[in-house]
């Protein structure tokens, strides 16, 4: 059987001791992380934190997922997120996966992150940025806050842009 990206639920916000847990199987995950800022005894601090609470990617076969869902510590702490028209567990395929991380895993504080009500796919157009640190990564190329941005989503589930890239950077794709 061959290896997807599966969405999951995570229980308690325990999303990162989940991943720790995949990682230490040796089994390829992704939670998206941002920066946030609080204030802790009169000080600003910056803390990580997931995008999402309770949400975690995870790349591996359903019948290893489920194996892993049975014995391990993970029984009462994950569920798959259902594809509700296909009444599968949804999963998220590779290039829109690879993309996603390759903007979502910058830590960067001027990526934005977006509902899928947030995001007109029909005002822009398919783009392919051809330079920088997201050469090859595939979206739409839409102008909001602070410039034009490059949205990469997963959809019907959440979308990231980039931060203001110059026009020169993208090139147009059907």
């Amino acid at each position: 059987m061959e290896k997807s990206w599966f969405v999951l639920r995570v229980t308690y916000s325990r999303e990162m001791k989940v991943k720790e847990y995949l990682e230490s199987e040796h089994i390829q995950c992704f939670v998206p992380l941002r920066y946030i800022y609080t204030i802790r005894k009169g000080k600003r601090e910056r803390k990580l934190v997931p995008v999402v609470n309770n949400l975690i990617f995870v790349y591996s076969t359903r019948s290893e997922l489920d194996e892993l869902k049975r014995t391990s510590i993970l029984m009462p702490l994950i569920r798959y997120v259902m594809d509700r028209e296909k009444k599968l567990p949804m999963i998220v395929p590779d290039k829109q996966m690879e993309d996603f991380m390759a903007v979502a895993g910058q830590l960067d504080e001027q990526i934005i992150y977006l509902s899928p009500d947030e995001v007109h796919l029909k005002e822009g157009d398919r783009v392919r940025i051809n330079s920088g640190i997201w050469q090859g990564v595939e979206g739409v190329f839409v102008k909001m806050k602070g410039g034009m941005r490059v949205i990469v989503s997963i959809e019907g589930f959440m979308a990231v842009a980039t931060i203001a890239l110059h026009p020169s950077m993208v090139d147009k794709i059907s």
